[in-house]
């Protein structure tokens, strides 16, 4: 039995099921092989905040009419979560705790059976505080529990013609600071203003790493090369954003950047 028969059979124990969907490379493979077990039983719940960009918000949107799947968009705004905007390293525990509850309660409501979410093999590698939320909550992870990885969801999805198939990974905009550096409203806002702005010039996997004044822009190695004749496209870029300084990390891209500082 291959990944994906096991992912069918595993969620074919259910009778219905609440999806957190993020319009992602792993929530939208995971609604697509639902909704063929599940029909109209299954429901998308999407969280819309400062944390998340309004263009991958409509593109979620997109997303689950093209599955044709039913899509309730929630606000879920971190930054007004205690202890969430002082950017401990278990914030994201803070997160997922309050998201949750609240999808676990639209399942309720609704009459369906489980919530699933769409973490993948590969999360258990990295540290990942929100993982003891969902535990918590009783929040079931079927990518994880078959051993789907993210090159395998990939392929999946490009067999399946799913658009996300090679669409780059994606964190809530809360990744992009260190941990003890406070979160507002505002920095999420120049953050993402500067991302958007990269994202225009056609690089496809990048962060912008937040440090008070200084923009560290992570490139994915193989797109480094075409990264260095653009320095006064990035310098302008992070300026008009709001940032004093303008850094090229020259380590790239990489999941996690952030937790590099986390004693291992």
């Amino acid at each position: 039995m291959n990944k994906l028969d096991r992912l069918q059979q595993y969620i074919g124990k259910y009778s219905s099921a609440v999806i957190a969907f993020s319009g992602g490379v792993d929530s939208t493979f995971l609604a697509k092989v639902a909704t063929g077990i599940f029909k109209d039983r299954l429901l998308l719940v999407t969280a819309t905040s400062s944390t998340y960009p309004e263009s991958e918000l409509n593109e979620s949107r997109q997303l689950a009419v093209q599955l044709g799947i039913k899509q309730q968009v929630i606000i879920s705004e971190e930054i007004d979560i205690d202890g969430f905007a002082d950017n401990p390293p278990d914030r994201c525990y803070f997160c997922k705790r309050e998201l949750f509850s609240k999808i676990v309660e639209i399942a309720k409501q609704g009459g369906y059976e489980v919530v699933f979410d769409g973490s993948n093999a590969d999360d258990l590698k990295d540290w990942r505080p929100g993982r003891k939320a969902l535990k918590e909550l009783g929040i079931l992870s079927p990518l994880c529990e078959t051993g789907l990885t993210k090159n395998e969801i990939r392929e999946y999805s490009a067999a399946l013609k799913l658009p996300t198939a090679k669409k780059a990974s994606f964190a809530c905009l809360a990744s992009r600071f260190p941990y003890g550096e406070k979160i507002t409203k505002e920095k999420l806002d120049r953050v993402g203003k500067a991302e958007e702005a990269i994202q225009r010039l056609g690089f496809t996997q990048f962060r912008v790493r937040s440090h008070g004044d200084l923009a560290r822009i992570e490139i994915a190695p193989e797109e480094l090369d075409r990264a260095w004749p653009m320095r006064t496209e990035f310098i302008s870029i992070c300026k008009d954003s709001g940032y004093t300084y303008v850094a090229l990390d020259l380590e790239g891209y990489r999941t996690g950047a952030m937790n590099e500082v986390l004693p291992r």
